[in-house]
């Protein structure tokens, strides 16, 4: 990587941070594909900064600037953080809620099940569903006997 102070010259992908740009070479796949390449093997990836502290939605530059990102995977467990039902007129109720993963890191979803059997502080496990154009993570409840699981 490399840091330019004056921004006349620049082929690469660059990122503007207040008067400092970090230009970094062409990558051949951006994060977003990655992470949906692990979400089609079955896998939710996220990232880590040089500190160890976990990122998500998958970027190129961490919010603290760091551009030293690793990937990692999850174990797909988590509580929910918070949770709202949706009952549009005419269908099925569901819901949308926020996840908070063991690993750290926090992503809004849908849990699967009864909007009304569905309670912030509940457990989950993440389940990659493969039915549209994209691969998406939703969570089903778990049982306090299938936490170790």
């Amino acid at each position: 990587m490399t840091v330019i102070q004056n921004k006349s010259i620049c082929t690469n992908l660059s990122i503007t941070f207040s008067s400092m740009v970090f230009v970094m070479a062409p990558s051949s796949r951006s994060p977003r594909e990655i992470y949906l390449d692990h979400l089609r093997k079955g896998q939710l990836a996220f990232q880590r900064d040089a500190a160890g502290a976990p990122i998500f939605f998958p970027r190129v530059v961490s919010p603290a600037g760091d551009t030293n990102l690793r990937w990692e995977i999850s174990k797909g467990l988590g509580t929910i953080y918070s949770t709202t039902a949706i009952r549009p007129k005419n269908c099925l109720p569901y819901n949308v809620s926020l996840v908070d993963l063991d690993e750290g890191f926090r992503l809004m979803s849908r849990v699967e099940g009864e909007p009304s059997k569905i309670r912030i502080g509940s457990r989950v496990r993440v389940r990659i569903l493969d039915e549209g154009a994209e691969p998406i993570p939703v969570f089903d409840l778990v049982m306090p006997s299938e936490v170790g699981q």
